[in-house]
């Protein structure tokens, strides 16, 4: 069976929030979590200081559903932390939502992770070992279990020897007593901002998650950088030298909202760019631009100008049918595609169509939407992505199906046409991309070239 939506997931976002005043801090986190609902959409979760002792609350579902009860009551606070979670296949359990509440040696401690961990085997294996009773399959509890079983009985000195165990992506944030930790990877695989504004200082995935409370004194968390907020204040030291840095820059083609910043760049704009680096090279003559909505929306904008095609709205997305379900059979997928997206007839019919989009993996979404546009009359479709092949599997936070399933790895672009219907496919290649991304040697490709420049 396959997620009719055959796109790569990212794990999560996380969000951390501390303010000097007590304040309504589950609501907070609300609408900061709201914000990064694209990063997760199967579960959702909160842990708040209260009365002197981590509350958590948790659920299967996207944000409205489990927290908008913190939206009807006032909760007064000075820390909390939340998560949202996306699982691979068949992972959906409560168990894994976060954040991660536990009572241990170190204290009383509440973690929400992003990213994963490439030695989490190891690690899983090094504290059965030692007698740990695990109740999830997440990376993030045994990053708790490492703290519990560090013969260092300080915390501060517990946290750094633990960190420096942890292999591949890991941002997190964490309540511990009285404090907030943002802690993220030597490498910086993925994304974690800080703001401040007044008494009170914000940690998130993503800038747009800072925006919506109005944050603007805003600063990227730095590689293998440690910040702790507390009453006396917040201090930032470092746990590891960064010898390289690996930004995701998957997070730019796809993963984060255009409205954001990611590493330093405009996403939308990253985007455009994109779009413009594929009409550069394009050589088939059509009538229209398209988008795939969203992500290929950005991108689109870019080629259409490059191209001086006109932009046009082909297929119309319907926003309200939530995250994409695994279906059972080939009918039922079809289905869903066509609740999902819908072409405009009068648009499409009897025009020659660049059809943007971001990425490709498995191609079973591309082939149904190619069958409604060809259904609705179009003459003829060119599909363009704005990322290069993908053909290898990530180990650091995306989950991105086997080499086998990946369809670049089976078909030419040639082949790939073929099979979903289209006239043509063409994919940006690698040395474009590092023409629209600068300081490109900064960022991880591994799912387009498979050099795994970190330990996996």
């Amino acid at each position: 069976m396959e997620d009719i939506y055959s796109k790569p997931r990212h794990f999560c976002g996380v969000a951390g929030i501390y303010s000097e005043t007590p304040r309504n801090i589950p609501e907070k986190l609300f609408y900061t979590l709201f914000a990064l609902q694209h990063r997760g959409q199967e579960g959702a979760g909160i842990s708040y200081l209260k009365d002197g002792s981590i509350k958590t609350y948790k659920d299967l579902g996207m944000v409205p559903t489990v927290l908008s009860r913190y939206l009807q009551i006032e909760t007064h606070s000075n820390i909390g932390i939340g998560h949202v979670k996306y699982s691979p296949t068949g992972l959906n359990k409560l168990e894994n939502v976060q954040p991660i509440h536990a009572v241990s040696n170190k204290g009383d401690i509440a973690i929400a992770h992003n990213g994963a961990l490439s030695n989490a085997e190891k690690i899983r294996k090094l504290v059965f070992d030692k007698g740990a009773i695990l109740q999830s399959t997440t990376d993030t509890e045994i990053i708790l279990h490492l703290l519990a079983i560090s013969e260092e009985k300080e915390f501060r000195k517990a946290l750094f020897d633990t960190l420096n165990m942890l292999q591949g992506a890991f941002c997190f944030t964490m309540i511990k007593d009285d404090s907030l930790i943002a802690v993220r990877d030597p490498h910086g695989f993925r994304p974690l901002y800080v703001g401040k504004k007044d008494d009170l200082v914000v940690f998130a995935s993503e800038t747009c998650a800072l925006d919506i409370l109005r944050i603007f004194d805003v600063r990227e968390v730095e590689p293998g950088e440690i910040i702790t907020v507390d009453k006396h204040g917040m201090r930032s030291e470092f746990f590891a030298k960064v010898t390289s840095r690996n930004y995701c820059v998957f997070e730019l083609i796809y993963f984060a909202r255009p409205d954001s910043s990611v590493f330093g760049k405009s996403v939308h704009i990253m985007r455009k760019k994109m779009g413009t680096a594929l009409a550069e090279e394009e050589t088939v003559e059509a009538d229209i631009v398209m988008a795939v909505p969203d992500s290929g929306n950005s991108p689109a904008l870019g080629y259409s100008e490059k191209s001086g095609l006109p932009l046009e709205y082909g297929l119309s997305r319907n926003h309200y049918t939530g995250r994409s379900f695994i279906l059972p059979t080939k009918e039922q997928r079809e289905l869903m595609v066509r609740m999902k997206l819908n072409p405009v007839k009068d648009v499409v019919k009897d025009k020659r169509i660049i059809l943007i989009d971001d990425s490709l993996v498995r191609g079973t979404t591309a082939r149904l939407i190619v069958k409604v546009l060809r259904e609705a009359g179009a003459k003829e479709i060119h599909l363009r992505l704005s990322s290069p092949e993908i053909k290898h599997p990530c180990y650091f936070g995306i989950d991105i199906p086997t080499t086998e399933e990946l369809i670049s790895n089976r078909m030419t672009p040639e082949g790939i046409a073929h099979h979903i219907g289209a006239d043509s496919v063409r994919f940006l290649s690698i040395e474009r991309l590092k023409g629209v991304v600068e300081n490109y040697e900064d960022f991880c490709n591994n799912c387009f070239t498979g050099s795994y420049s970190v330990e996996t």
